[in-house]
């Protein structure tokens, strides 16, 4: 005979008392609009299922866990606890519950991962369009001067059109210089361009060489050095005094040590490309390298450089062909070898500073370190600034036994050339008689 099961306990006053916590519940449930008799029906049905105002305890009677020992948990006739199969029933539908929301939170948020990549690719061609393109439709208008300085990066560029109105933005114009190959070869110089311009056409127009304006600036071969400043003061606005300023700064200026601090020679001759804002020491400067780039060209050695500078500087005064001036060089290495004086009137011509085909007696009898009448070997230093071809000449010249040159024509620079003295005392005289035939001339 079993054991009659003892009854379950309810709610009873002695037993159990609903503390400040559960009343507060009840109010929820109340204000939720569920009434008293709804809670006293779901817990004779065995409690909710965790989602109403009790859910925060996680069963029916208030406990986390189950306990047969708790009242309410008897057993029935046959050993079971039906109080524990509907708590373990309970547990595990709110396990799936929990395991099948989670699974619906992670396939919402990829759906709103793509839907907002979506959205970015649909609206940011829409969003663009509102801030505007960075770039003129063209042709453009009017025009503008801008300057593209030597060595300066594209960015350089792009930012300077765009301060000039050519472009609407330096970034367009840097993306178009991406996508243009001429672009790499857009040189210094001033270029007149229309405002508001595509900044492809602004790119296309800079990379052709036609379009670039330089200032050029010329200077011939033989001149002096008072005379190049003269020339390039003509040439580009500066004041000759500002050269005369450059000229003392030698060590500024890159003139190699055995030039003796006289710049005079290496002023090369040439046709000259200066940056619109460069300075006179700038553009010096720009001359003497080039005449040392021309002397190492040749293999000349740095100790041996003014000496042929000096011999250059001679041949380019005296000989006007080109046939000629490697023979003129020669005559010059052969008189200082006997030793003999070279009694040269351009050399003359440079002490007295005074420009003239033929010199007076008492110009051939002033004391200077340039009068060869008078003084034995080489001038001093250069009297004048020599090409390319004259310094070649001094570094090989023709071989011959000459001792003598004049120019028997001085009009087209025709030049005779003798061993003996009495050769060449034929040659002056018709020198003379081309004087006398061309008055003022010699």
């Amino acid at each position: 005979m079993t054991k009659p099961r003892e009854p379950a306990r309810g709610w009873g006053d002695d037993e159990e008392v609903l503390d400040r916590e559960d009343l507060d519940l009840l109010g929820e449930t109340r204000r939720d609009g569920s009434s008293s008799d709804d809670l006293e029906l779901d817990y004779a049905d065995g409690g909710h299922d965790g989602d109403g105002a009790y859910g925060e305890y996680g069963g029916a009677d208030g406990y986390d866990e189950y306990d047969e020992h708790e009242p309410g948990h008897a057993t029935d006739e046959g050993g079971r606890h039906p109080g524990r199969d509907r708590h373990w029933a309970r547990k595990r539908s709110k396990g799936a519950r929990t395991a099948r929301r989670l699974l619906v939170l992670v396939v919402a948020l990829a759906l709103v991962a793509v839907a907002a990549l979506a959205a970015v690719s649909v609206l940011r061609p829409m969003l663009s369009g509102l801030g505007g393109s960075n770039d003129y439709p063209g042709p453009g208008s009017g025009s503008v001067e801008i300057v593209v300085n030597p060595g300066e990066p594209g960015r350089a560029i792009g930012a300077t059109l765009e301060a000039a109105g050519v472009v609407k933005s330096a970034k367009a114009f840097s993306d178009a210089a991406a996508g243009n190959p001429a672009a790499a070869g857009i040189q210094p110089g001033t270029y007149t361009l229309l405002k508001e311009m595509r900044a492809a056409d602004a790119v296309a127009f800079l990379a052709d060489t036609t379009h670039r304006t330089v200032p050029r600036v010329t200077v011939r071969e033989g001149l002096w050095k008072s005379e190049v400043f003269a020339e390039l003061a003509k040439q580009t606005g500066l004041p000759v005094a500002d050269y005369e300023a450059a000229a003392k700064d030698l060590p500024a200026l890159g003139l190699p040590a055995g030039a003796n601090g006289n710049l005079e020679g290496y002023l090369f001759p040439a046709t000259y490309e200066f940056a619109p804002k460069s300075n006179a020491a700038e553009q010096l400067r720009s001359m003497v390298v080039k005449s040392v780039a021309e002397l190492t060209r040749l293999g000349i050695a740095p100790d041996k450089m003014e000496r042929t500078m000096v011999i250059a500087s001679i041949v380019e005064a005296e000989g006007r062909r080109e046939e000629d001036r490697p023979k003129i060089a020669r005559v010059l290495e052969n008189r200082l070898a006997k030793p003999m004086r070279l009694q040269l009137d351009s050399t003359v011509s440079y002490g007295v500073q005074k420009r003239a085909v033929t010199t007076t007696d008492a110009e051939r009898a002033a004391s200077n370190d340039y009068n060869t009448y008078v003084r034995d070997g080489l001038p001093a230093g250069p009297i004048g600034n020599p090409g390319a071809s004259a310094i070649e000449a001094a570094t090989n010249p023709t071989p011959g036994t000459w001792l003598y040159f004049v120019a028997v024509n001085p009009s087209t620079g025709e030049t005779k050339f003798a061993t003996t003295d009495a050769e060449h005392q034929q040659n002056v005289k018709e020198f003379q008689a081309w004087c006398a035939a061309n008055k003022g001339q010699c």
